[in-house]
């Protein structure tokens, strides 16, 4: 099985006898001339995402040659929708925006270990591990370089998916060897990226025990070829997903989105009889907060019907999130006109919240504090009742800006005060970030579940 840990050695052994060939030397100093060419855009994406913007060069080499015109994900032009893994993503006003996208989606944002070692895993990945079972080294990272290629090496090529040619040999230079020649041309390049927090998983890390449930469950149903399971979510990995989205009439991106993993999963589940419950008091509730935010048409109150097809016809959890999320994936802005038949935006927000409220509410009782405002406990749900939202948006206020301030505590007045903080909690913004975003979407969470028990305040009368 792959795994970061299993070739941690090998990555960083293959580094320490890593040479360019002669014969490609200039080459590979030309290239990282262009890399070097573009720092100041490739340093603007590591503001925001915290990736080395010499990671993200090599990334850039690799899928598109350096051209800012495309999308870092896949190589496709920024200005149209993509059609190759991850697809439908764009278009993209800038390459930034882009890149922010393709990171987001590898998992790369809030990483901790930039190490060598972590960045030729990742950089790996984007091709795929397929040559560790041929005994070769990838040319994705080797290419041009003493480790791949006679005489001192083996050579081999997938020259095609899932095609390998033992005696072809790939004429483009690898991101290991680039990043060599880049640090001998730009001396502010450093790779003491080892983990701050010693322990730490990684993002990747994170999602891969999900990952491999779902390889699994494509391997259940019949992928070809069958997938590794080995929770990296690498070029066959996506192209089964795709498979199984264009099957299952769902988006087609290759990605493993929660309507995808949440039909993937109740694909391999035996289906059985789902018990009927009373969902009267829920509809009421609904139909009440429909009349509140329906608008008023000619001074008349519009009637507080609500048809039966917006509530779902089952309380099965999996199908609920279905629902729930192609209904949010179908109120995000799309490219292309708006088709006149789209549903108004009340009533698609009356969708969500039917399919909230079921999952929320499925008892007639009305408790002072639900699930959601409840998660804590009656005393600390009560202590941050009606506050959460405004906290984790204070919070996240608050984080961003003192991310963005020096360590300068000697400094005067509140350019000291904040200096100060800085200084006391090294890293704040990485840990104080995150909980913020938490406590706000914990907030909106908690005023849903208000509006579906109908324990919400009233609204305020207005002259």
């Amino acid at each position: 099985m792959i795994s970061f840990e299993r070739l941690k050695d090998e990555y960083e052994r293959n580094w320490a006898d890593l040479e360019i060939r002669a014969g490609r030397l200039a080459e590979a100093n030309a290239v990282a001339r262009k890399a070097l060419n573009g720092k100041a855009t490739y340093q603007q994406i590591e503001r925001l995402t915290g990736v080395p913007w010499f990671f993200t060069a090599l990334c850039h080499y690799r899928e598109s040659n350096f051209d800012f015109d495309t999308y870092l994900g896949n190589g496709e032009s920024l200005h149209r929708v993509t059609k190759l893994v991850p697809k439908g993503r764009g278009p993209f006003a800038t390459f930034v925006d882009g890149a922010v996208d393709a990171f987001r989606i590898q998992n790369f944002i809030g990483a901790n270990d930039w190490s060598i070692a972590r960045m030729m895993f990742r950089l790996e990945a984007f091709n795929g591990f397929g040559y560790h079972s041929k005994g070769v080294n990838s040319p994705y990272l080797y290419g041009g370089s003493t480790l791949y290629g006679p005489p001192e090496a083996r050579a081999g090529k997938f020259v095609r998916d899932h095609v390998f040619d033992s005696n072809h040999v790939d004429s483009q230079l690898g991101t290991a060897v680039i990043l060599h020649a880049m640090i001998s041309l730009d001396s502010s390049i450093t790779l003491d990226g080892s983990p701050q927090f010693a322990g730490r998983s990684e993002p990747e890390d994170d999602v891969a025990s999900s990952v491999i449930l779902m390889q699994q469950a494509l391997n259940k149903l019949g992928a070809n070829p069958p997938l590794a399971e080995d929770g990296i979510s690498g070029p066959k990995t996506r192209a089964a997903v795709s498979q199984f989205q264009e099957q299952n009439g769902l988006r087609d991106t290759g990605l493993l989105d929660a309507a995808t993993v949440a039909a993937i999963t109740r694909a391999t589940q035996p289906g059985g009889p789902v018990q009927a419950v009373d969902l009267s008091q829920i509809l009421k509730r609904l139909e009440d907060l429909a009349q509140l935010l329906r608008p008023s048409a000619g001074g008349a109150t519009l009637p507080a019907t609500v048809p039966s097809r917006t509530l779902p016809a089952t309380n099965d959890p999996i199908s609920l999130f279905e629902r729930l999320f192609s209904l949010i994936n179908r109120t995000a802005p799309v490219p292309g006109p708006v088709a006149p038949a789209s549903p108004a935006p009340v009533d698609q927000l009356k969708q969500v919240v039917d399919l909230l409220s079921t999952l929320l509410n499925t008892s007639r009782g009305k408790p002072m504090l639900g699930q959601v405002n409840g998660a804590l406990g009656e005393t600390v749900g009560k202590l941050l009742d009606g506050k959460k939202t405004a906290l984790g948006i204070g919070g996240s206020l608050l984080t961003a800006l003192l991310s963005s301030v020096t360590a300068s505590p000697n400094a005067g007045g509140l350019a000291g005060l904040l200096g100060t903080i800085v200084t006391a909690v090294p890293g704040i913004s990485q840990f104080a970030m995150p909980i913020s975003l938490a406590l706000a979407v914990w907030g909106v969470l908690g005023k849903m579940e208000k509006w579906s028990q109908g324990t919400a305040p009233p609204p305020r009368v207005t002259t």
